[in-house]
């Protein structure tokens, strides 16, 4: 018999390192979720830019239904057919001729900067181990990804911390420039700042982390964690700018709710990273190499990557209507259906009780820090979901600003 569970026995039971809804989901289909209580709830959090295809989508249960019945995992002593077959499709895709699988953002950007660095000693020597990252980066909870994300709140309690790694502000391409020299292994950015608050890198900015990477040396880094499979309305954002790393990584959306992530890279680079020089157990089973095919499969299609711009605009336009109308909004930005909405300064630091506001309203979505309220819905959302989404979110925006002391 099954036990019964509430929201309760997290705060008992678990390692209290998240601080969850009041409510459980316990059923979603689509972009509606319903909670214990038969609340139902319209799903702009996606996940945290996971869910790109949203709850349960018939193709994908179908795909990890039928791998279920054949075959789960062998270890990495073997390989398996999905994921030479989900190789080949990235590959295929974009500009790499080699992938690493593995289970998440974190653990692709520790393999990514890993790597950097072993190609750089093969290559060059020891001494040419510098790492230059961007300030209110995230790139993962490792201790090396944490140190790498520009953010001392979510690294300072675990010194020391990995050595040689700088940081430089985000669209500053002179500040960035003062620390890249010959001894810099490798530059390391997100297209689009997630967790930094939903900002969007200029082109010129990326384009000149090329050129100093080629005229030092280095390798350009581009965590697409939560920018890749479609999320841009490009399959990688790297397409949108126009700029080509070295290196890629990409999880999240990648296997639409099952957990999976891949390195990315050239035949070049990923031969320093010989047998036995990094691994994992259930990085590339075969479950998750069959559910991330049909993912990439029905994403990578012109149809699904016009419709995230057709949604961007419909999402942004009411946006910014609401942020005229109700002045709680300095700005809307983001790419594609990453979007972001930044707090007017009388509403700074509050953004987590707007998002409190909102699921009792009916609306999941999240933050981007204190100020800036994040959505990240289904690449393939229903039109009526999106606007019963932002209706929903309205009201809660109505509350705010009648409740909140400006």
């Amino acid at each position: 018999m099954s036990q019964h569970v509430t929201r309760k026995d997290f705060d008992s039971w678990m390692v209290p390192v998240y601080a969850p809804a009041a409510f459980i989901p316990v059923h979603a289909e689509g972009a509606r979720v319903v909670d214990q209580a038969g609340k139902e709830y319209i799903d702009f959090a996606g996940g945290i830019a996971v869910n790109a295809l949203g709850h349960a989508h018939p193709e994908l249960r179908k795909a990890l239904e039928q791998q279920a019945g054949k075959l789960w995992h062998t270890g990495n002593g073997y390989t398996n057919e999905p994921i030479l077959r989900l190789a080949k499709q990235l590959i295929d895709a974009t500009f790499a001729e080699r992938v690493f699988f593995c289970n998440s953002g974190a653990e692709a950007n520790e393999a990514a900067l890993k790597l950097a660095r072993k190609y750089a000693h093969d290559t060059v020597g020891p001494h040419k181990s510098g790492i230059v990252a961007f300030n209110n980066a995230f790139h993962g909870r490792t201790l090396f990804t944490v140190s790498a994300g520009g953010q001392p709140a979510y690294s300072r309690d675990f010194a020391p911390l990995p050595p040689q790694i700088e940081h430089a502000r985000f669209n500053d391409l002179t500040s960035a420039a003062e620390l890249i020299t010959d001894n810099t292994c490798a530059v390391i950015v997100e297209p689009v700042q997630g967790e930094g608050g939903v900002l969007p890198a200029r082109a010129e900015f990326l384009q000149g982390l090329r050129e100093l990477c080629d005229r030092h040396g280095a390798l350009l880094i581009f965590d697409e964690v939560q920018t890749g499979v479609g999320r841009s309305g490009q399959l990688y954002a790297y397409m949108h700018y126009g700029v080509t790393p070295d290196i890629l990584t990409s999880a999240k959306a990648l296997g639409g709710g099952f957990p999976v992530a891949a390195m990315l890279t050239t035949d070049g680079i990923a031969k320093s990273m010989s047998v036995g020089t990094h691994g994992t157990t259930w990085g590339g089973n075969p479950l998750a190499g069959a559910v991330a095919g049909k993912v990439l499969e029905i994403i990578n299609t012109p149809h699904v990557l016009a419709g995230v711009g057709a949604r961007h605009d419909r999402m942004v336009s009411q946006l910014n209507a609401l942020a005229q109308r109700l002045g709680l909004f300095s700005e809307i930005r983001g790419l594609g259906l990453l979007i972001g909405g930044v707090l007017a300064p009388a509403y700074a630091g509050k953004a987590k009780a707007l998002l409190q506001m909102a699921a009792e309203e009916g609306l999941m979505m999240l933050i981007a820090g204190a100020d800036v309220v994040r959505f990240t819905p289904s690449l393939i959302i229903d039109e009526r979901d999106i606007d019963e989404g932002l209706a929903r979110f309205t009201r809660a925006c109505e509350r705010f600003v009648a409740e909140m002391p400006s």
